[in-house]
């Protein structure tokens, strides 16, 4: 069974559509991605990799860290491959264990019979070997194990992160219906903001996407703000790498000189919940909070930059009817307020979005829980818009 320093396959998973943004993530911190798929992406690393990939990926899932491969017709060979795998060299013998599953065979018909018997075999290898046994149950707070099974093929994962990474760590309330960390960074790495020009964006909720562009500005990363992952439950972690690993995204920092983010809500709900998140996320002192109705938020002239939108759908919150007027609005603002700006609206209703009565340059799919969504981009130009050479 591994050591730390074992090199093995990683998996890293995330929501659908946002692989591309995984992708380029993992790259950027040097790492050679050898495959992927519509969830993730997988290379070859140690468990010392994944604390680094825990602490640095903004728009993954999970970190899951290979420890067994096998041919699994049953769950009789499920229990039998697991009972002889070393888990007293991972787990610790006074610790919490659980196990996730994603299971696709015909003998079952409920994940959970595959989980319990995985823990069966763990526990019943620990009375075999050690004189305790570790605790299990449903809480991913200790050490996570995840068993992949499709067919016949069946692999056994530490999830050394535990708690899922779509969640950032600082969000203290959510708001109503709120777009998921992951995915607001993955949108911001859409977009052509080149996170030293204004940023602006109405209708901000609880801000989940101000404070996510001023962690992209400014360089502060995922790691900065949660201290519980999986890899900590784990015989052999090192607490001082990874101090060592947390001190180094403190030190990455950067301020960056005239930076102007603005979120503003007609919401005085809205406004108290973003300042706390913003304060929890350590940008508070980053972001301009003004209560107004979107048409009324200040667009900074001379700087011109990025103005984002992520409005109601109609699907879960508001009512179609009403919403329509809200988008139409919503392009005459970008049109008569917004000029030399990047126009981006975030939305899972592409019907509403006809109403906005613009052209997107483009158009970049995401999914938001199970709504198919699209990111809209719009060149809002300063001015009256000359003709191209031979148009009309």
């Amino acid at each position: 069974m591994p050591s730390f320093y074992q090199p093995s396959k990683i998996v890293i998973t995330c929501n659908r559509r946002l692989t591309s943004f995984l992708h380029q993530e993992v790259s950027a911190l040097g790492f050679r991605v050898t495959e992927t798929f519509s969830t993730g992406v997988s290379l070859a690393g140690t468990l010392y990799d994944c604390i680094v990939l825990n602490l640095h990926l903004r728009c993954a899932s999970q970190v899951l860290y290979s420890v067994a491969h096998f041919e699994c017709d049953g769950p009789a060979q499920l229990y039998e491959a697991g009972l002889r795998l070393k888990w007293e060299l991972i787990i610790p013998g006074d610790g919490y264990f659980s196990v996730t599953s994603t299971v696709d065979h015909p003998s079952i018909n409920n994940s959970l019979f595959a989980n319990v018997k995985l823990k069966d075999a763990i526990v019943d290898r620990f009375r075999e070997v050690a004189d305790r046994r570790p605790d299990s149950g449903p809480e991913l707070q200790h050490t996570v194990l995840h068993l992949y099974w499709k067919a016949n093929y069946a692999e056994i994962f530490i999830d050394t992160s535990g708690e899922t990474l779509a969640k950032h760590g600082y969000r203290k309330i959510p708001g109503k219906a709120p777009m998921l960390e992951a995915l607001v960074s993955a949108a911001l790495l859409a977009t052509r903001w080149d996170r030293r020009s204004a940023f602006v964006n109405p209708m901000c909720g609880s801000a989940t996407i101000a404070i996510e562009a001023a962690h992209l500005a400014t360089d502060r990363l995922p790691g900065l703000f949660r201290t519980n992952y999986g890899f900590q439950h784990i015989l052999g972690f090192e607490e001082l790498f990874y101090e060592d690993q947390k001190r180094r995204l403190a030190a990455a920092v950067r301020e960056v000189p005239g930076l102007q983010i603005i979120a503003s809500d007609i919401s005085a709900d809205a406004m108290h919940i973003s300042k706390i998140n913003a304060a929890a996320a350590g940008v508070d002192h980053l972001i301009t909070f003004e209560q107004c109705a979107f048409e009324q938020t200040k667009i900074p002239e001379n700087c011109p930059g990025v103005i984002f939108f992520n409005p109601e759908y109609g699907e879960r919150l508001g009512d179609e009817t009403e919403l329509t007027s809200t988008y139409a609005a919503i392009g005459d603002f970008m049109k008569k307020k917004c000029g030399g700006y990047t126009g981006y609206i975030f939305t899972g209703n592409l019907e509403l979005a006809k109403k906005i009565g613009l052209k997107a340059k483009r158009r970049i799919e995401f999914y938001t829980g199970k709504i198919d969504c699209r990111l809209l981009e719009y060149e809002l130009y300063a001015g009256t818009r000359k003709p191209e050479a031979g148009a009309a």
